[in-house]
C-alpha cells in the first residue's frame, strides 16, 4: 500500500524533537529549534498583495510572470556581478513555492531509478530535504563531512573515482545549514569543474546568501562566470523566506543550466505548485529592494554580537560566517536539548537529527530568529543552564 522507500526515511527532525521532549512547544516556551524568521516583514509585501488582489482569480503560469523573472535576473546580475545576458530570463529562471519543493523535485528530474543505484552527494551535517529527495528518487545518499573540520563545508573533489563515477546529483549548501560555513570561490570553481568532468548535477542551495556577518558569500553563478559564463551542470536555489523574513510567502526561484531547467519545468508542470500572481508581484518587488535586506542583516549581526557576549569561548562557539544558526558543541546534543527544555523552556534541535554517523551528536542547533530582547533573554538562560 505504501512506497517501500519511505522505510528508509527517519521521522522529520521536528517530529523527533517533539518525541524527545514529550510534546509540542507551549505558549511560554522559547522556540529556537526552527529557522523561521520572526522579524517584521517589509511593508511593501502587504501593499503589493493588496494592489494585486484582482489577480487571485487567475491560474498562474508555471514559469511565473515576465516581471518576476526580470526582477530575479536583475538581482542575480547585481548581487553576483554577472555579465549581461548570462542568465536568460525566459529559459534559465523558474519561480518555486519555496526552495524545499525545488530541492526535493530536482532529484526526480535527474535520477533514473534502478540504474546501478546512483549516488547523491550530501553535506554532513545537512538540510533534511536532501536526504528525502535522494531516497525517494531511488538513489543512495552519500554523506560527505566538512573538508576542514565539523564547521566547514565539504569538498567533493576529494572523493575517489569509484564514488564519483556513480554520482548523479550533489547538494552543496553555502552558507551552510546548520553550521553557517561558507564555500569560497576556489571551492565553488573546483566543484563545478568536477560536476562537468563526471557529468553530474551540482545543486547549490544559497538560501542564506544574504544573511552574512563579515563578508558577502561567493555565489556559484559568479564561479560559472569566471569559468567562461556557461551554467552547464549547475543550478542555484534562492528564497525570500530568510532574505526578506517572509517564510509564509512561500516564494523562491531556481536558476541555471537551461537544459536542466527545461526538464525541471516539464516535471513541475505535473507535480509543482505554481506561484499565485499576487505573490509573484510581491516577490518581484522584494528582489528589487535592498534596504530591508540590509536592515535584516544588521539585526542578525546584532544577535551574533549578543551570542558572542553571552557564550564567549564556551561550547565551541564560532561566529558563523553566514546564516542565523549557532552550532554549539555541548558534548551530547540530545541531553542538552532535554536539559534546556526541562529547566529553561527553550527548544533547540540536537545536531544528531541533522547528520549521519557521529558528526553531529555533540552539537545543538540554535536559531537566532527572534527580536533582540527575546534573544538576549534566551541566550542568558541557555548559558546558565548549559
Amino acid at each position: 500500500m505504501f512506497n517501500a522507500q519511505l522505510d528508509q526515511l527517519t521521522d522529520y527532525p521536528f517530529q523527533r524533537l517533539t518525541d524527545l521532549l514529550g510534546g509540542p512547544a507551549t505558549p511560554d516556551s522559547l522556540v529556537m529549534s526552527i529557522g523561521e524568521p520572526q522579524h517584521r516583514p517589509p511593508a511593501l509585501v502587504a501593499q503589493v498583495l493588496a494592489e494585486q488582489a484582482g489577480t487571485w482569480g487567475k491560474y498562474p503560469p508555471a514559469n511565473g510572470s515576465p516581471d518576476f523573472r526580470a526582477a530575479v535576473v536583475e538581482w542575480l546580475n547585481r548581487r553576483f556581478t554577472l555579465p549581461a545576458g548570462m542568465v536568460d530570463r525566459d529559459r534559465a529562471v523558474l519561480p518555486v513555492a519555496g526552495t524545499r519543493e525545488a530541492l526535493y523535485l530536482i532529484a526526480q528530474t535527474v535520477i533514473t531509478p534502478g540504474q546501478g543505484k546512483p549516488l547523491v552527494l550530501l553535506p554532513n551535517p545537512f538540510y533534511q530535504v536532501y536526504v528525502g529527495a535522494a531516497v525517494m528518487a531511488g538513489a543512495e545518499p552519500y554523506f560527505v563531512p566538512g573538508h576542514d573540520g565539523p564547521v566547514s563545508v565539504p569538498d567533493f573533489t576529494t572523493l575517489p573515482d569509484d564514488v564519483l563515477s556513480r554520482v548523479k546529483l550533489a547538494y552543496l549548501c553555502s552558507p551552510a545549514n546548520p553550521q553557517g560555513s561558507v564555500a569560497d570561490m576556489d571551492l565553488l570553481i573546483r566543484n563545478i569543474e568536477l560536476a562537468r568532468r563526471w557529468n553530474f548535477v551540482l545543486c547549490v542551495d544559497e538560501c542564506y546568501s544574504e544573511i552574512w556577518d563579515r563578508a558577502e558569500p561567493a555565489g556559484a553563478l559568479t564561479a560559472c562566470a569566471q569559468l567562461g559564463g556557461a551554467m552547464d551542470n549547475v543550478m542555484v536555489f534562492h528564497s525570500l523566506s530568510k532574505r526578506s523574513s517572509v517564510p509564509g510567502l512561500r516564494s523562491g526561484f531556481v536558476a541555471g543550466d537551461v537544459a536542466l531547467m527545461a526538464a525541471f519545468a516539464r516535471l513541475r508542470s505535473y507535480g509543482g505548485a505554481a506561484t499565485p500572481m499576487p505573490i509573484l508581484a510581491a516577490a518581484a518587488a522584494l528582489w528589487r529592494d535592498e534596504d530591508h535586506v540590509r536592515e535584516n542583516r544588521d539585526l542578525y549581526r546584532a544577535k551574533l554580537d549578543l551570542a558572542e557576549r553571552k557564550l564567549g569561548n564556551r561550547f565551541g562557539f564560532t561566529r558563523p560566517a553566514g546564516g542565523f544558526f549557532l552550532w554549539l558543541d555541548v558534548g551530547d546534543g540530545e541531553k542538552a536539548a532535554l536539559e534546556l527544555w526541562n529547566k529553561a523552556k527553550i527548544r533547540v534541535l540536537p545536531g544528531k537529527y541533522l547528520s549521519r554517523g557521529d558528526v553531529g551528536d555533540r552539537y545543538i542547533r540554535v536559531a537566532l530568529v527572534h527580536d533582540l530582547e527575546t534573544t538576549e533573554r534566551a541566550l542568558t538562560l541557555m548559558a546558565q543552564t548549559l
